[in-house]
């Protein structure tokens, strides 16, 4: 019975500290790390120990999992080279500066030991996410802290679990390099396999509660396999959820979508805030046992703050250059602009099917030259013939291209958004959890974990405490002017293709009072959409999410009111279907998209609640 109320009492405290801390502008972590670590002082509180295999195995494959179905895949696409360096070979260049660093600064540890510590404090947290989006940083910056927080941890795992191994036997370079291949190589393809198959056995699933039990088995379905074939398991777990998130719009319906996102959002705060709180319970034990060795605590706290340094200039001296990248990226893109939206391909009526494939092979040349500045070798005259399917994908790959070169054009990284990504490269959960993984003869581990906690705590607490104030300070953010603006145009879209299924449809054309209804209803829900964007937006891609028709159009008999609700079915699932494709053309932003379909999703489920009225 003890258990089960200090279970409950953690609960109720997570909850609340979620709620208030916003208000109180402190980040909810922080509060739960300092609560914890007063709690642990108390003298009739005891030892307090937690296996790290509940958080590495029972608590990180769901969290990111749930990370990675919320990631929307448009943006992971553009801004994948960012996340992926960021999240590879930044983890591999922290971890071999720190390990060397260690070597200097902590007498008899070796070099793969202190490789092992830094790639347990290299991977950041999603907590600067959570603070970058509420004071409204830019969506591409948000994007990629998000990005790099789903994918590093894994790389770092991946590089801890080669580093102890390393200490424990002769390893080669190659060695260890062939084998963080085949972790990353061998988990994308259980991932991928167990995200296809999760979409397929629920897109056949009828009962959302059902439907909602089954999603939670996928990360575990896809971790456990990965782990025993020596693959990464959080990998398999974040590739899962990647190709789940991408799908659920065509395979799953909006009732299993939206059960989805709150009951995963209910297993985030809960795991999450779980894991501050035992970070701060954890704290004076450690400092217990480091106390008689190594120099004290004190030292344990200069090591820890100087190795957050250290990995805060290797971000700073890796983000900048990045940046330039991405920032001549975005100049080259500029200079092909011109031309690629000069490019209309027009299919032609005879190509037989030697002349078609030629055809895509020069298309797959042209697309590879298009980063060079010499556009000339896309001369409008050396288009070879294509047949219709051909040119619509190749015209949509076009689209595609112009909307990728607006999005690094209007929302570029520069020094401001730059200073942003380096600074808000906290450390946390997986910090917490990594370090105590090491195993128990390595040398200095009472050391090396109090290390790794002093990081995450610090980094939490500085970081944390003033990227608010660095983000206030540089004053940048998304245009609420255009982003309204864009809201705009995709409504008119919307609108647009809900005009044309009205004039296709045999019913409409037999009802005459019929379309002017569903004008109605339609004009009705875009004033709602308004006033409530108005009010203020918020985070989840729901808020603000009117149900268009929402309310049963009384004053018409039965079979009145479902010819009304078919014919607007038609239209939800017409509109849902451009939204698709909008998306993988890439012309709208991902947060202008998951909002109209919030809000086609919202429109479907009240017509399944009116079924029978």
């Amino acid at each position: 019975m003890e258990k089960v109320l200090i279970v409950v009492a953690a609960v109720l405290f997570i909850a609340l500290v979620t709620d208030i801390a916003p208000r109180l502008r402190i980040p909810a972590p922080l509060v739960l790390v300092f609560v914890g670590a007063v709690i642990g002082i108390m003298p009739f509180v005891p030892a307090f120990h937690v296996d790290p295999e509940w958080i590495l195995v029972g608590v990180l494959p769901p969290l990111l999992y749930s990370a990675a179905i919320g990631m929307p895949t448009m943006d992971f696409r553009r801004d994948f080279t960012a996340i992926s360096t960021l999240s590879v070979v930044l983890v591999i260049l922290s971890a071999v500066v720190v390990g060397w660093f260690l070597t200097l600064v902590v007498p008899g540890i070796s070099l793969a030991t202190g490789v092992a510590l830094g790639a347990i404090v290299s991977p950041t947290d999603a907590v600067a996410t959570s603070i970058a989006k509420r004071m409204g940083v830019p969506s591409r910056v948000v994007a990629v802290l998000e990005g790099e927080s789903m994918l590093n941890d894994a790389s770092a795992l991946v590089l801890l679990r080669a580093a102890v191994a390393a200490t424990a036997a002769t390893i080669s370079f190659w060695g260890v390099a062939l084998n963080f291949v085949f972790a990353v190589a061998g988990a994308v393809a259980i991932g991928a396999a167990v995200g296809v198959a999760n979409l397929w056995v629920r897109s056949r699933m009828r009962d959302a509660t059902a439907n909602t039990a089954i999603s939670f088995t996928v990360p575990y379905i896809a971790y456990v396999p990965a782990e025993a074939i020596g693959a990464s398991g959080l990998v398999a777990a974040v590739t899962a959820g990647l190709i789940t998130g991408a799908g659920a719009v065509k395979y799953l319906t909006p009732q299993h979508r939206i059960s989805d996102m709150q009951n995963w959002h209910v297993v985030e705060l809960i795991a999450e805030g779980a894991v501050f709180l035992l970070m701060g319970l954890e704290l004076f034990t450690l400092m217990s046992d480091v106390h008689n060795d190594h120099e004290g605590v004190p030292n344990a706290v200069w090591i820890g703050l100087s190795v957050l340094g250290v990995a805060l200039l290797v971000r700073a001296l890796y983000v900048v250059p990045l940046a330039w990248w991405l920032d001549r990226k975005r100049r080259r893109g500029d200079q092909i602009r011109p031309m690629l939206a000069d490019f209309s391909v027009t299919p032609s009526a005879d190509i037989d099917r030697d002349q078609e494939r030629r055809s895509r092979q020069w298309w797959r040349r042209a697309f590879r030259r298009r980063r060079h500045r010499d556009t000339t070798k896309l001369a409008a005259g050396d288009m070879p013939p294509v047949s219709t399917d051909t040119a619509a994908r190749i015209n949509s790959r076009i689209t595609r291209t112009l909307a990728d070169i607006d999005y690094y054009t209007e929302a570029p990284l520069g020094p401001k958004e730059s200073a942003i990504v380096v600074w808000a490269g906290m450390r946390g959960v997986v910090t917490v959890a990594a370090a105590q993984t090491l195993p128990d003869d390595t040398p200095s581990r009472p050391l090396l974990v109090l290390v790794a906690f002093v990081v995450a705590a610090a980094s939490l607490l500085i970081q944390g405490g003033t990227l608010p104030w660095l983000i206030r300070k540089l004053k940048i953010g998304d245009d609420t002017e255009s982003m309204l603006a864009e809201r705009r145009r995709l409504r008119a879209e919307l609108d647009a293709t809900a005009q044309k299924v009205m004039a296709e449809s045999e019913t409409v054309r037999q009802i005459p009072w019929l379309r002017p209804r569903l004008e109605q209803v339609s004009r009705e829900a875009d004033e709602d959409a308004d006033a409530v964007s108005d009010a203020g937006d918020s985070d989840d891609p729901q808020s603000g999410v009117v149900p268009a028709g929402a309310s049963t159009p009384y004053g018409l008999n039965f079979e009145e009111r479902v010819q009304i609700r078919r014919t607007r079915r038609e239209i939800i699932a017409a509109q849902r279907k451009k939204l698709l494709t909008l998306r993988s053309q890439g012309t709208y932003s991902s947060s202008a998209l998951s909002r109209a379909l919030g809000q086609l999703d919202a429109e479907e489920i009240s017509l399944d609640m009116q079924r029978g009225s």
